[in-house]
């Protein structure tokens, strides 16, 4: 009783300093997970943004005299550092001396090997509620491992940013990819807890697996709450407004448009070589996070979109269209047709560009799958709307 009465005046000293702001993540919440990995053997599945307060996840476990034996690390590595889709090396935590593996690359999913001896994995990284930010996908591949070598799965959960709205094509399985693996909409508006809910529930894993999944709630969290971050989730997302803004900027990475990587501003800006394209003017040079940047050591004109509310704008089609139209480029625009397809989930929206359609024509192709996914994801919410 006595640490939970602690527990109860730390958790009320960071609410005041502001820290949860709406929400209580899972992870602060030690009293309802401890007793649980007392005298198992633990993975994590955790990055940089895994903390409970200023302490890492995995430093808090090691000091409370649980017993970690190794660490998973997904895109962007342990620490959060390394660039997209970069490589990472499996090596050892410089601050714990825990075996570091990589779950990016060519090694996205834990072997039996790399699961030995484990009794439970912890899952706790912050997403941001875009289907093609990979955390989600990483999940999935975990959830498979654990189901199919009997090892239970541990969620402490985290807050949506983008949780109050559900928007964009449901993928199309044709399309699947690491950056999209479930037929669920660009934003899904689940959290890392809910969406397994709808893994198992929906039966995704393979030969129609069940994995054994836990998940510790945040408390005081609604979907419509408002979420900022006090961690930026990886490199190039550094701020809240880069967060709300990422869902429709993301699809323009596959472009000829510089979404601001290599800048100070990362998806709060838009650009390209061809002056048509705006009057707001940046050049994207190496910077940690993104040391090879498109359109390097050029002048790119377009949009500075620092000042948007991004509630209000939710995920559009406008800067895509904006930037398709004024380029005049057509087919070019796109540097990788398939890759652009795979964000999307679908060639739909690549297609109807190029036969002109207007953004209220491409919406409306994706509705009735849309509300169909809308209707099923409420069976799987742990919090309210």
């Amino acid at each position: 009783m006595a640490r939970n009465y602690k527990l109860i005046a730390v958790l009320f000293l960071m609410a005041m300093q502001g820290i949860f702001a709406q929400a209580i993540p899972g992870a602060y919440q030690t009293n309802r997970y401890f007793s649980l990995l007392k005298g198992k053997s633990v993975g994590l599945v955790v990055n940089h943004t895994s903390v409970i307060g200023s302490t890492h996840l995995a430093d808090s476990l090691l000091r409370a005299g649980i017993s970690v034996k190794r660490v998973f690390a997904p895109e962007h590595g342990f620490r959060g550092t390394a660039d997209a889709g970069a490589h990472i090396d499996n090596e050892v935590d410089r601050q714990t001396g825990l075996p570091l593996i990589s779950l990016y690359g060519k090694h996205k999913k834990p072997t039996p090997e790399d699961l030995q001896g484990l009794d439970v994995v912890v899952f706790d990284i912050q997403d941001v509620g875009a289907r093609f930010y990979t955390y989600s996908s990483t999940l999935f591949y975990v959830m498979e491992a654990c189901a199919e070598n009997k090892v239970k799965l541990l969620i402490l959960d985290r807050a949506n940013p983008n949780g109050h709205y559900v928007d964009g094509p449901v993928l199309d399985r044709k399309f699947a990819s690491f950056v999209g693996l479930n037929p669920i909409p660009v934003v899904h508006g689940l959290t890392m807890g809910e969406f397994a809910g709808m893994i198992n529930g929906e039966g995704w894993l393979a030969n129609g697996l069940t994995c054994d999944v836990q998940v510790i709630a945040c408390r005081s969290y609604k979907h419509r709450n408002a979420v900022p971050l006090t961690i930026a989730p990886s490199p190039n997302l550094p701020n809240d407004q880069s967060i709300g803004l990422y869902p429709s900027l993301c699809l323009l990475e596959p472009t000829i448009v510089s979404v601001g990587r290599g800048t100070l501003t990362q998806f709060q800006v838009l650009g390209t070589p061809n002056p048509s394209a705006g009057s707001y003017t940046f050049t994207p040079v190496p910077t940690p996070g993104a040391m090879d940047p498109p359109l390097k050591d050029q002048l790119c004109y377009g949009l500075d979109l620092r000042g948007v509310n991004t509630r209000e704008l939710g995920f559009s089609l406008k800067y895509l269209i904006h930037f398709f139209q004024a380029t005049g480029s057509k087919e070019s625009f796109f540097t990788s047709a398939s890759f652009f397809d795979k964000l999307a989930g679908t060639d739909s929206i690549r297609l109807q560009l190029l036969a002109g359609k207007s953004e209220a024509e491409i919406r409306d192709s994706w509705q009735p799958a849309l509300e169909a996914y809308k209707k099923m994801r409420k069976r799987y919410l742990i919090y309210r709307d």
